[in-house]
């Protein structure tokens, strides 16, 4: 395939842009390249990915520039102010998986956002400064690094243009700036990029000056270019200025880190995803096993008993993961001991075919994030295989942009049990085990996960939308390797959600009727919403087909070659 976007774009000279601009990009839903793909939220970052491996790079390569490409181009959850996860597998047999995920301060503390009477104040940790955990994302990108082919340089490139020079907004990001106007005036200590005296509108150009001298500071001095200098100090004096409490020394101590991936077996294939502080490889793990003996592809995709038997396996693994899942450095949760074929076999005897069960009567089986989140796969010519899942949490993250910088910050001190018991942005309950504590990563639900068959990676796959991150993937998995629908389906199908409490189903406008009405007379109460995922595919077919999807749900795009 051409790319006339990155051609266009690194021959951008710094003239203003018009709205007849080539940056009036186009997305791309569907593939089949020959050769390599990469499929992530905004069409300009998949072409910037798939731009460095035509020139030379491999799967990793891709994975960080489309990254700091959608940093610039998709700042509701791009970021260089958040943290994520990547999982990844090599072509010499090798699995990784990196840990980036924000880290609460060293000032913090458990009872921070409570009040004097002991009640969670719940928007001091959804918005503003004191939201905000230390971000891990730009170490996560250089702990990634070690595994990639070209020059850290040659890799910020295209997001130092695309911020530089600007980019031409959809009619969708022009709304969410809209949105979001009130918020960046209202929280912000310094003027910004997102806030202009008349509504944003399809075809404008959003210019981040500040954000590209901020990537050209980590291209010359790499993660120091952040963690320290000049844009550290920005960082230190906006929690200054706004009541935040990250540290020089926060920053400067930050490290990602290597984990052991999660890997297991579900019907002859290996599911490689991401171990915790991610509770979304382990629920995966719960929810595959405890289906996994049910004839579901008898049954059939989308027939009641076959979504009744998956809503019975996502109400236990929540139930499980309020009670036991946390940082694995503060914390021993019985991993063994909750993911046995025995353990999720008993889980599943309190399941009566054709009668809802009630949540209420579920317990954590022992005795003893927003939507706004963003994925991208990416796969090369040689077979490495990369699942990257990040997040600033919220949608734009704390709203609060560092002053000079031009980065937002995150919202993720959210994801811990602000109190335990409380419920999260996202209806979801925590325990004690992710309480928050100095220097501790909160729990979260990115699920970056990669099928193998015979060593070979078959499917790459993960999808933002917070507390339903684990659902969808877990069904993703379900529809290609079980229903054998095919790719495009396998990520457009209308999506449903439990998450234990609240006990009710969510369910995207398209779900069918037929299917809901059974199951409303089995006992389960259904929720309509609007769509939450946005699931990134790509499909490795056994004669080497490959085949990349975006999500119908966003501006998702495939690029490749």
């Amino acid at each position: 395939m051409r790319f006339p976007l990155i051609a266009v774009l690194l021959l951008y000279t710094g003239a203003a842009l018009a709205q007849s601009s080539p940056y009036d990009y186009q997305v791309t839903k569907y593939i089949t390249p020959k050769r390599y793909a990469v499929v992530s939220a905004h069409p300009l970052a998949s072409e910037a990915g798939a731009l460095v491996m035509k020139q030379g790079g491999n799967a990793v390569d891709a994975a960080i520039a489309t990254q700091l490409a959608l940093a610039v181009v998709y700042p509701e959850a791009g970021n260089l102010g958040g943290g994520g996860f990547l999982v990844a597998r090599l072509r010499n047999g090798q699995s990784l998986s990196i840990d980036y995920r924000e880290m609460a301060p060293q000032k913090a503390h458990r009872d921070m956002y409570l009040d004097a009477n002991g009640n969670a104040q719940t928007r001091l940790s959804l918005d503003g400064h004191l939201a905000a955990g230390v971000p891990g994302t730009v170490a996560g990108l250089f702990a990634s690094h070690k595994y990639a082919k070209l020059p850290f340089a040659k890799l910020v490139a295209p997001a130092i243009k695309l911020a530089e020079g600007g980019y031409v907004i959809t009619e969708r990001e022009a709304a969410g700036l809209n949105r979001r106007k009130e918020d960046f005036v209202r929280l912000n200590t310094m003027p910004t990029a997102f806030v202009k005296d008349t509504p944003w509108k399809a075809g404008d150009t959003l210019v981040q000056k500040d954000l590209a001298r901020t990537l050209r500071l980590i291209a010359q001095k790499g993660a120091a270019g952040f963690y320290e200098g000049e844009t550290a100090e920005k960082i230190v004096a906006e929690m200054r200025r706004g009541g935040g409490i990250i540290s020089a020394a926060d920053l400067k101590g930050y490290r990602a880190k290597s984990r052991k991936p999660l890997q297991f077996k579900f019907r002859g294939y290996d599911i490689l995803t991401m171990p915790l502080p991610s509770s979304g490889g382990v629920g995966i793990q719960q929810m595959l096993g405890m289906v996994e003996s049910y004839p579901l592809e008898t049954w059939g995709f989308h027939s009641a008993q076959s979504v009744q038997v998956m809503i019975e396996a996502e109400r236990r693994a929540y139930a499980d993961r309020a009670k036991f899942l946390g940082d694995p450095d503060f914390t021993t949760p019985p991993l063994a001991a909750i993911t046995t074929p025995a353990y999720l076999k008993k889980r599943m005897q309190t399941f009566t075919p054709g009668k809802a069960t009630v949540s209420d009567s579920v317990k954590a089986g022992l005795v003893a994030e927003s939507m706004q989140t963003t994925h991208l796969s990416v796969l090369d010519a040689e077979g490495n295989a990369v699942s990257v899942t990040t997040t600033l949490n919220g949608g734009y993250g704390s709203k609060v942009v560092v002053g000079g910088a031009g980065f937002l910050l995150n919202n993720e001190m959210d994801d811990f049990s602000v109190k335990p018991g409380t419920p999260n942005m996202y209806g979801l309950i925590g325990a004690e085990a992710n309480a928050i504590a100095p220097r501790k990563r909160m729990l979260s639900s990115m699920t970056p996960s990669i099928v193998l068959k015979n060593n070979r990676p078959v499917l790459i796959a993960g999808t933002p939308g917070g507390s339903t991150i684990i659902t969808s993937v877990f069904q993703t998995i379900l529809n290609a390797l079980v229903f054998n629908l095919d790719a495009q389906t396998t990520v457009n199908a209308p999506k449903f959600h439990h998450q234990w409490l609240p006990d009710e189903v969510r369910i995207e406008q398209d779900f069918p009727d037929s299917t809901r009405a059974a199951l409303e007379k089995m006992g389960y109460k259904f929720v309509k919403s609007g769509p939450w995922s946005r699931t990134e595919v790509i499909k490795i077919h056994p004669d080497g087909r490959i085949e990349a999807v975006g999500d119908k749900r966003g501006d998702d795009s495939a690029a490749g070659e």
